[in-house]
């Protein structure tokens, strides 16, 4: 059953520091990953490689904590176990 909006949600279970650590991630990744374009100056491969690898960790690492902040607080209303079953219906009697 959903809750009305004006209704205490709680605090979303700790969820908004690694949220916004995920976004930060995100954010110098995406940077990171716009300065290191090889078409616009040419560089040696090797600072082009690292550049590229680090943006990519980078980003990775930021949709991972994004992905679990999502999970924990839109997953916390949901019981284990009950995720894609229909409901029960009554038996015919």
């Amino acid at each position: 059953m959903s809750t009305k909006p004006y209704e205490y949600h709680g605090t979303g279970g700790g969820a908004a520091v690694p949220a916004a650590l995920g976004l930060c991630l995100l954010a110098v990744g995406g940077w990171l990953l716009t300065t290191a374009r090889p078409w616009q100056k040419p560089g040696h491969p090797l600072t082009l490689g690292l550049g590229w690898s680090a943006s990519g960790v980078l980003l990775i690492c930021g949709l991972v904590l994004m992905a679990r902040c999502v999970r924990t607080v839109h997953g916390a209303d949901a019981e284990p176990g009950r995720a894609g079953e229909t409901p029960a219906r009554p038996a015919d009697q």
